[in-house]
């Protein structure tokens, strides 16, 4: 035991709770960019003013609402978007799980649900994704997004060609998001085996108004 205590190094002690305090830090810096991220992506947003100063945008309403909420380990969000001439028949129907990607970085990995025409209009009664698990849905393999947070403005993007798609053509696709406190920007892009974009806007992305 003496043997031990003379090898003891205070210096190595310090320098220990250093490291820990340090990573004890960038946990809560992460949580709390977590939460801010969640946040900011909850709500209605509309693309209306962007569709009336520019004829290539539509008029898109996009709902997001918290589902499964006694999950600890992430946040589920249940996605829907329509145009605003249809919003009884949306185009695209998804569950987003977002979660810390470790140190300060986000992902937000994207999944289809069984017979999406059930959850129509879902974001209106969320209590109806209780008789669904996170077993049940499907995770669209590379098409995660992941995220960053700087300046107080969250940004990311999906990685390379792996999120498949098959719209239009297209081989893959890729989605670009940035993230304010009332604003919402998705450019979602696909491209063909060429690299040429064959779906998607072409100068920018769709700029999600919060309502």
């Amino acid at each position: 035991m003496r043997s031990l205590l003379l090898s003891f190094k205070p210096a190595a002690a310090v320098a220990i709770l250093v490291v820990i305090g340090g990573l004890c830090r960038l946990t809560a810096q992460s949580d709390a960019a977590l939460e801010k991220l969640v946040h900011r992506m909850t709500g209605d947003f509309s693309s209306q003013f962007q569709s009336m100063r520019d004829s290539d945008y539509y008029d898109i309403r996009l709902h997001v609402r918290p589902i499964w909420t006694n999950d600890g380990s992430a946040h589920w969000l249940y996605v829907e978007q329509a145009s605003a001439a249809d919003e009884n028949k949306p185009y695209r129907q998804r569950i987003y799980k977002v979660e810390n990607a470790g140190e300060l970085s986000l992902r937000s990995s994207v999944y289809t649900l069984p017979s999406p025409e059930k959850w129509i209009g879902a974001y209106n009664n969320t209590d109806l994704f209780e008789t669904l698990t996170p077993a049940d849905i499907t995770l669209l393999e590379g098409c995660t997004v992941y995220m960053e947070q700087q300046n107080g403005v969250f940004t990311g993007s999906t990685r390379g060609k792996d999120c498949q798609s098959k719209l239009k053509g297209a081989q893959y696709a890729t989605s670009t998001v940035l993230i304010t406190d009332e604003m919402l920007i998705s450019w979602d892009q696909g491209f063909d085996a060429d690299g040429k974009q064959v779906w998607g806007a072409t100068r920018g992305g769709y700029e999600f108004i919060r309502q």
